[in-house]
């Protein structure tokens, strides 16, 4: 039996979901230089191939599971004052980036797009945190009028929590509404 991408059976869904709950976890186990296909495949209970049907390499099934729990996890509701979005949006961006295992795949491929081409694309290939980040982001550039671009204004907000966690600095210093406030005062700056 052939699927829609002409490669063997049917994906099973457990067994894909059995992959994809296992990366993470053997990720914070094990780190990124130790993780293999094969563990990958003995972690979730599957066979080896059974995980090269539908990813080729180990950044793509550490990708793959880490946009589905930032989906998750990144979501925050609408709320009625941007400001209380924003810094819930930062709150649960912070927890994303220093405690989810999520997000210490996520940490671990952007180290590695450094000095590998083939994991930078894939990155580029899709923005998590800009798409996470985009509705609280419009809102408050739709409160404020400002001129800054949807991905102008993303980078602000994300830019000083990314970077603070990324160089290795304790999340626990964080002010997400200090950050917040700071966002929304660069998108109405003083005389406009």
């Amino acid at each position: 039996m052939v699927d829609g991408s002409g490669r063997g059976r049917p994906r099973s869904e457990s067994a894909r979901a059995a992959v994809l709950h296992a990366v993470d976890d053997l990720l914070v186990e094990v780190g990124y230089a130790a993780l293999t296909m094969k563990g990958i495949a003995e972690r979730a209970g599957v066979g080896r191939q059974t995980v090269y049907r539908w990813w080729s390499n180990k950044a793509e099934v550490l990708y793959e599971a880490s946009a589905i729990d930032a989906r998750h996890e990144l979501s925050v509701p609408a709320g009625d004052d941007p400001r209380e979005g924003l810094k819930a949006y930062l709150d649960a961006l912070v927890a994303f980036l220093s405690r989810s295992h999520a997000g210490a795949a996520y940490r671990a491929l952007m180290g590695e797009a450094q000095h590998d081409a083939d994991v930078a694309a894939l990155l580029a290939s899709r923005d998590i945190l800009g798409e996470s980040a985009a509705a609280v982001v419009e809102e408050a550039r739709r409160a404020s009028g400002t001129t800054l671009s949807q991905e102008q204004a993303t980078a602000l907000l994300i830019g000083p929590p990314f970077f603070h966690i990324l160089t290795g600095r304790s999340a626990d210093a964080i002010d997400t509404e200090q950050l917040a406030d700071q966002f929304v005062r660069a998108l109405n700056p003083p005389g406009t």
